[in-house]
């Protein structure tokens, strides 16, 4: 059974009348289960604007679908495995291309200074790979004209969370249109049914058409749609079983579309002309063009599947709506949820609203079989939607609380792929064990970047993936899942600090989170430093194992913690932290909210760097993980307060989450906010562990109270069940 906590703070009564075993363990009551489907449906998505796109994914496939159920007027189709390099530059061969991102060797001195030996594959390095926008899907009028915004009206649409179900209706030429989008929950498959009487007239039809893959990010639809000889399309139709296989090729990137249509629909390969006129769309754009018609009712029913070979067989959309509405089913009545509707605060409605679309973002774009871009299956980004590694933590670190940790697997396993380049990395510049790059692609390759190598909060992270596993599975075969990524890990850890005369162990050079510059004794890097290395050798001991001695000298002899006028800072030479650098990522209060409580970092200094921090800092210059990052923190030091107002921030778009709840606190669609969001409240709801027997690093805010990061003023009801204690 669930376990289900009803916190109601001091006058509600509730809290008073529970025994003290119940407040620890929790059992579940009939009376208190959480109404899963009530939660859900009554933050369904409810949206009027014709351009925006509603991603309609399953984790690993995305189907971006606008307000005509389709992909009218701007939205791509994305995949977790679906990459694309352009050529090389003239003159240069594989052999050019750095395998671990870098020609650079020996110990880190300071920026990057060259990537390849050849300069024009720096820039290649950053474009390549990038993901390929499979398909675009949307309507056009009968003679090819493309639709205008101004030709669609009335427009109304929905998106049911429990069945996974886009519902569009609008009219063109004011005649009505009904479609119905939905996306497959194991196949990357698209499944689509539309009602219009323009169908059966041949005024309206569907056309599937695709671009050269290029990393292009600045149009409605990511790619090239102008370099029709760049790439190919190949056909083969099955007319009497109602299918078609398309095989696509750019470069060396292939991948296969098969297409079926329902009874009375047409498939073609181009629009003819009609009436003597050719179609309105230029002839070469007809090359990588296919249409969909409707029957004679005014129907059209067509599924669009994507994959390396094509499906032996492809299910029915009514099988596919099935599909989709039992497995979304699936995912809403199992692992964490979240209930404030019983609060007195009226900010209950937007922070549940935010929590439940922000599973569904997670859930649709970055449960696949490899680490989410910043923008999700919603684009290319800036950096050309390669994942950046310190950024791993924000996007899956929340299925350990949410007991969802099934949906992080895959992904997780980019760190034994990576393995192999992340230990050449370390040999290349002289240091033992493996080195984590930056910003890669599935090739683990880090793309050029002055502070690719000199940022390192990302090193300690497999560390704290293999402890989320082992929690929720404490056993043989997860201690030999992570048993060499966690001592590689270790003992890179061991071998970058520098030792000076006094025999201290520095962190330089090195780029804090906030990437202000290049310094030395970053705050967070050395209390992750001090946490990872300490549970390097835990997962030592767990395997029977004697202490690694080094790991130990390390740790033991760190620099200490800076601290200036008893707050800790951005770094040992930055004091101006809380004046000059009082914007971007807040360094100082990870130490003691995302990490749980480490020796050698100070509580009552914690405590009081979380206020000085919320009362300086720039929020407006921060970015969308920056406010659960700051409600992790203020949540331990037992200021429950200024976790909630930080999660509820106005600071523009930096703490904003727009009708579809995605985070835009980036320079795009930002989901490391919706992740951090899911951890932050997962932790102020269930709590975290107790402190050690040791004692340091003990909060006020008692990890054993209900919902401890929330206030007990009475203004809020959390009802939740099903979440896990962060560490």
């Amino acid at each position: 059974m669930r376990n289900v906590i009803l916190f109601r703070s001091a006058g509600g009564g509730l809290l008073a009348s529970l025994s003290a075993w119940c407040l620890v363990a929790a059992p579940t009551a009939a009376r208190g289960a959480i109404d899963r489907h009530a939660l859900v449906t009554r933050h369904n998505l409810e949206w009027k604007d014709l351009r925006g796109q509603v991603p309609l994914g399953n984790g690993e496939f995305c189907f971006n679908a606008d307000a005509t159920g389709l992909q009218t007027f701007g939205g791509s189709t994305l995949s977790h495995w679906a990459w694309h390099s352009a050529a090389l530059p003239p003159g240069c061969t594989p052999d050019d291309v750095p395998p671990t991102g870098t020609v650079e060797t020996g110990r880190i001195q300071g920026p990057m200074r060259q990537a390849a030996a050849r300069g024009e594959l720096d820039g290649w390095m950053f474009r390549n790979p990038h993901p390929m926008n499979l398909a675009r899907l949307r309507f056009l009028r009968g003679d090819g004209t493309v639709l205008k915004p101004e030709d669609v009206s009335a427009v109304s649409r929905r998106y049911d969370l429990w069945a996974g179900l886009h519902t569009s209706r609008f009219t063109v030429d004011g005649h009505s249109v009904v479609v119905e989008t939905c996306v497959h929950p194991t196949l990357d498959l698209v499944a689509v049914r539309a009602e219009s009487p323009l169908l059966r007239q041949g005024q309206l039809v569907v056309a599937l058409d695709f671009p050269y893959p290029s990393g292009n990010s600045g149009s409605p639809w990511v790619g090239d749609w102008n370099r029709h000889g760049a790439h190919t399309s190949d056909l083969t139709v099955q007319a009497q079983a109602g299918r078609a296989d398309i095989r696509r090729a750019a470069d060396a990137a292939t991948y296969q579309v098969s297409v079926g249509w329902g009874e009375g629909g047409v498939f073609g390969k181009q629009i003819e002309a009609k009436d003597g006129k050719p179609p309105a769309i230029q002839t070469a754009a007809w090359t990588h063009t296919f249409e969909l018609m409707g029957d004679r009712s005014g129907h059209l029913e067509f599924v669009c599947a994507f994959g390396d070979k094509p499906l032996d067989a492809l299910p029915s959309v009514a099988e596919t709506q099935r599909a989709a509405a039992e497995r979304w089913e699936q995912f809403w009545t199992t692992g964490g949820a979240i209930d404030l509707s019983g609060s007195k605060d009226p900010r209950w409605h937007e922070l549940e609203r935010r929590i439940v679309l922000s599973q569904y973002q997670m859930a649709a774009q970055s449960a696949g079989s490899w680490p989410s871009a910043e923008t999700g299956l919603m684009g290319v980004d800036f950096w050309s939607s390669q994942f950046h590694m310190e950024m791993v933590w924000w996007h899956l670190a929340h299925y350990g609380l949410w007991d969802r940790w099934a949906m992080a697997k895959r992904a997780l396993d980019c760190y034994q792929k990576f393995l192999p380049v992340a230990t050449q990395l370390a040999r290349q510049f002289d240091y033992r064990g493996a080195k984590w790059g930056k910003q890669a692609g599935p090739e683990g390759r880090t793309a050029p970047w002055a502070g690719s190598f000199v940022l390192h909060w990302q090193q300690p992270h497999p560390l704290f993936f293999a402890e989320l596993e082992y929690r929720l599975r404490p056993n043989t075969r997860t201690l030999a899942k992570w048993r060499e990524i966690v001592f590689t890990t270790a003992d890179y850890m061991a071998d970058f600090p520098r030792r000076d005369d006094q025999g201290v162990f520095h962190l330089q050079p090195i780029m804090p989170p906030s990437e202000q510059g290049i310094t030395r004794d970053t705050v967070f890097d050395l209390a992750y430093w001090r946490w990872g290395l300490d549970q390097a050798q835990r997962w030592r001991e767990r395997l029977g194992l004697t202490r690694e001695p080094r790991w130990d000298e390390v740790r033991r002899c760190l620099a200490p913690l800076p601290v200036v006028d008893g707050v800790f800072v951005h770094s040992a030479e930055w004091h101006d932290t809380y004046t000059k650098r009082a914007w971007e990522h807040p360094d100082p209060i990870g130490v003691l909210g995302m990490l749980p409580p480490i020796e050698g970092v100070d509580r009552e200094t914690a405590h009081r760097t979380v206020r000085r921090v919320w009362q300086t800092w720039d929020w407006s210059k921060c970015w969308g993980w920056d406010f659960p990052w700051m409600a992790m923190a203020a949540a331990r030091v037992g200021e429950p307060q200024i976790a909630i107002e930080a999660l509820l921030k106005e600071a523009g778009n930096k703490n904003h989450y727009d009708q579809r709840g995605v985070n835009i606190g980036g320079p795009c669609p930002y989901l490391p906010g919706n992740g951090g969001l899911l951890y932050a409240v997962a932790m102020m709801a269930a709590g975290w562990d107790p402190p050690s027997p040791e004692g340091f690093g003990a909060t006020r805010a008692s990890p054993t109270n209900h919902a401890p990061g929330f206030p007990s003023d009475g203004s809020w009801v959390v009802k939740w069940e099903g979440l896990r204690k962060a560490p």
